[in-house]
């Protein structure tokens, strides 16, 4: 990935962060992670995988009832494959966990419930660049049993070479992710409870822009909690 691109998203991140004006949220929660199956995103449930997410963000007032909400997340992504049950003779068990630093950018509307409380809702889209991960295998054939784990590699693409991805190769995985939000949940005082939904629209293996290959994308569902700064 080329540094003039690294340096315009820290500015991009250090920007919406210095913008909340003291409306800062520490936020972290749990993810729950999956990669779609099928061209029409569909998942298989039985692949979900237990992550994490951590960061701050805050909401820029733009109406008495309207903002924009952007931060820094740090989040965890991916899937899990399983076949058999680690007590049989043959066992295979894999674990992709990639994480991201991501950027959301979503439009907010909330509206008061109570005393200091409001319940808000909103969507936008994100931008996520991912930094760190493993991918994890383990198992037992014929009762001998086998483990691995190594780095997650990525590709150097750089996101302004629309035609042409560089580092691409077989099981390195793409950099850069972009999707949608969707978020809702209850605001007090102090503290902030939601729920999260992360629709990725990139692809997840480095390699051509053909659709022979672009059925798999991220899907995330979190639930967080977050405290005003």
């Amino acid at each position: 990935m080329k540094k003039p691109v690294l340096l315009i998203l820290s500015f991009f991140s250090l920007l919406t962060i210095n913008a909340q004006k003291g409306t800062a949220i520490l936020r972290g929660g749990l993810n729950l992670a999956n990669v779609s199956i099928t061209d029409n995103g569909r998942i298989d449930d039985a692949k979900t995988l237990t992550s994490f997410q951590v960061g701050i963000i805050g909401d820029i007032s733009l109406a008495e009832f309207i903002a924009l909400q952007s931060g820094l997340l740090v989040t965890g992504k991916g899937t899990k494959s399983q076949d058999g049950d680690p007590s049989d003779a043959n066992y295979f068990k894999a674990t992709t966990n990639p994480i991201y630093v991501e950027i959301p950018l979503n439009l907010i509307f909330k509206g008061p419930i109570g005393l200091n409380t409001k319940f808000f809702a909103g969507a936008g889209p994100y931008l996520a660049i991912g930094v760190a991960g493993k991918n994890k295998t383990e198992g037992k054939f014929l009762g001998t049993s086998f483990s691995s784990e190594k780095d997650i590699e990525w590709s150097d693409d750089d996101p302004t070479t629309f035609n042409y991805e560089e580092g691409a190769g077989f099981g390195i995985m793409k950099r850069f992710d972009y999707g949608l939000n969707g978020t809702a949940g209850i605001e007090t005082k102090n503290i902030v409870i939601s729920v999260n939904y992360g629709l990725g629209l990139a692809k997840l293996q480095s390699g051509s822009n053909s659709s022979e290959d672009d059925r798999n994308k991220h899907r995330v569902l979190s639930f967080t909690l977050g405290f005003k700064l």
